[in-house]
């Protein structure tokens, strides 16, 4: 038996990772907040990415990226789940944000059929705009797409140019869906715990595709990668997503490490 199972396995400073996608300023992490931004640095994730949701994710990301100002950095867009009747609204405030300046990417953004149809033409409208704002601003987009590949992608065939580039976070689509991205040229895939599970197919996958084209994630507090399934996730589990890719690559994990970091600094344009 491995008595390291569900440990989480303190690994070297000198080794850097990006989280390019974690919510560790939602309130599941209010009670240890710092301890968990502790251990991923103590893991070697090193940047870390926010994603917003809508207005009432702003304020505590901000707080966060304030009191970690040289690990944390925020986006700013509207999550499709926030896109109701008052849509416009929420784009105003995201919109008001943006004029300020200091974000890494637009995001998260996108469409998501698994919750409501209902509001497809809403997500769609909400889609398109924070895409031209992205555009105007060099910024890259975050893209949250579940159950909507085909709908997303009519989306950026419209708007695909030289200036449009980001990641499709938690991919968890086909290999053709995955050639698609990355025929666009300014795309990479987002993987994050999903990429643990047994049965998703995703570890298939991805093992067809170049490295070069992948970032790691967490999505935290959500999906937590094998063995801390249904648990919740943290950033400092960036490391068993990196774990498991260099057993699919079966390279080291420092090179995972170099890749995917390097990968998310050409996307991000970080420090």
């Amino acid at each position: 038996m491995n008595a390291n199972k569900g440990k989480l396995i303190p690994y070297f400073r000198a080794m850097q990772f990006v989280d390019t996608h974690t919510h560790m300023y939602l309130t599941q992490f209010d009670e240890d907040r710092d301890e968990a931004i502790e251990r991923a640095l103590n893991q070697g994730i090193s940047k870390i990415l926010l994603p917003n949701i809508d207005k009432t994710s702003i304020e505590p990301m901000l707080k966060l990226v304030d009191r970690y100002p040289n690990n944390c950095f925020p986006m700013m867009g509207l999550h499709p789940c926030s896109v109701k009747e008052d849509f416009k609204d929420e784009l105003a405030v995201v919109r008001s944000y943006l004029d300020k300046g200091g974000f890494k990417a637009i995001g998260e953004i996108g469409i998501d059929l698994h919750w409501d149809t209902s509001t497809l033409g809403m997500q769609q409208e909400a889609f398109r705009q924070q895409i031209i704002w992205a555009k105007e601003r060099e910024l890259p987009i975050v893209i949250h797409a579940r159950k909507s590949f085909d709908e997303i992608f009519e989306i950026v065939d419209e708007l695909n140019d030289e200036r449009l580039t980001g990641i499709f976070h938690c991919f968890t689509g086909s290999f053709q869906q995955a050639e698609k991205i990355i025929a666009y040229g300014g795309f990479k895939l987002g993987i994050g715990g999903v990429l643990t599970y047994k049965n998703a197919g995703v570890a298939e996958t991805i093992g067809r595709v170049d490295i070069e084209h992948l970032v790691l994630e967490t999505d935290a507090p959500y999906l937590s990668p094998v063995p801390f399934r249904g648990k919740r996730n943290e950033t400092a589990y960036t490391y068993y997503v990196a774990e498991k890719l260099a057993e699919i690559y079966g390279r080291s994990i420092e090179e995972i490490g170099r890749i995917t970091s390097a990968n998310a600094h050409e996307v991000f344009d970080l420090a």
